[in-house]
């Protein structure tokens, strides 16, 4: 059971999900919260992180630590999607195993699901398709990451839980826009728009695409509550259980920024999975819920960026 004065290590503390994590648990009272920045800490070197680990007397691990993108990201650099996740994850995931922490909860994510997934996607269909290939050395690794702890539960005994959000969104984002995800992405674009006088707002693809969205300290509620409640091997998903059309979501961020220009779509450039809706029965029997409201969570976050820019 997880107390107050024990020792949690939240990996990734400075991103969107590892800082929303150090918010929450701060508001809840946990007082031994353990983080290290990447300058500080690089996980990709197995002697670093077994010093580390070593030195530190940790009971819970949040694994929030990751190399993340989108499209264009994942399209441009493969490769260290690949290797940097491997690396941190495996070293991560031994060290926990090796120095005997309690518990240790492994951040997934919905990409790793196949490209034609039936929906809503229940937590079966892994591994019964091909990945979505824009995605697929990012989804290779964090399955690896997944199967690694089942390993070593079964091996080990350890207590190791995969949990699989869907798309993030929030405070602390990434808005750059050669690596943000959309919904940011469209954030920083229809604002830039708004505030340039621009004509247009040019997004790629189609616009028909399904995605779902989830605010960020919802998912950081989620992970609090599975970490308290949730012992299973097998993977769990994180979501809203609805999803929403790219080209209603573009309406939705154009008239919270307040931009009034025209939307134009290039559909030279890909639209990435037609539809991806998990399936959060699982979840929903155990008991918690979304409580925040996608409209709500896109003027939380648009506040957010104005202040930080």
């Amino acid at each position: 059971m997880l107390k107050k004065t024990d020792q949690i290590y939240v990996a990734g503390h400075n991103g969107l999900v590892g800082s929303s994590l150090i918010r929450l648990l701060e508001k809840n009272g946990f007082t031994n919260v353990i983080t290290r920045s990447s300058n500080e800490l690089d996980l990709t070197v197995e002697a670093d992180t077994d010093d580390f680990f070593k030195k530190e007397e940790i009971d819970f691990v949040f694994l929030s630590a990751a190399k993340v993108g989108g499209i264009m990201a994942n399209f441009t650099y493969p490769a260290e999607f690949l290797y940097k996740n491997l690396k941190i994850q495996t070293n991560v995931i031994h060290c926990a195993y090796k120095y005997g922490i309690n518990k240790l909860l492994f951040l997934g994510s919905s990409c790793i699901y196949p490209k034609n997934c039936p929906q809503p996607i229940k937590e079966e269909y892994l591994l019964s398709g091909l990945p979505e290939p824009t995605n697929e050395p990012y989804a290779i690794a964090k399955i690896a990451g997944i199967k690694m702890c089942q390993a070593y539960n079964k091996q080990y005994k350890t207590n190791f839980i995969s949990v699989m959000p869907t798309n993030l969104y929030g405070y602390n984002d990434n808005f750059d826009p050669e690596s943000s995800h959309v919904l940011p992405a469209l954030i920083r674009k229809f604002h830039e728009a708004r505030h340039g006088n621009q004509e247009m707002v040019t997004i790629w693809g189609t616009g028909q695409p399904k995605r779902e969205f989830l605010f960020v300290d919802d998912l950081a509620d989620a992970c609090l509550f599975l970490m308290l409640n949730y012992n299973s091997s097998e993977i769990i998903n994180i979501g809203t259980g609805k999803d929403i059309q790219i080209s209603e979501l573009a309406e939705m961020i154009k008239t919270i920024v307040g931009y009034e220009g025209k939307i134009v779509y290039d559909r030279t450039k890909p639209d990435g999975t037609p539809e991806k809706l998990l399936d959060v029965s699982k979840l929903h029997a155990l008991g918690w819920k979304h409580k925040t409201s996608l409209k709500e969570g896109i003027e939380k976050t648009y506040e957010w960026y104005l202040k930080s820019i």
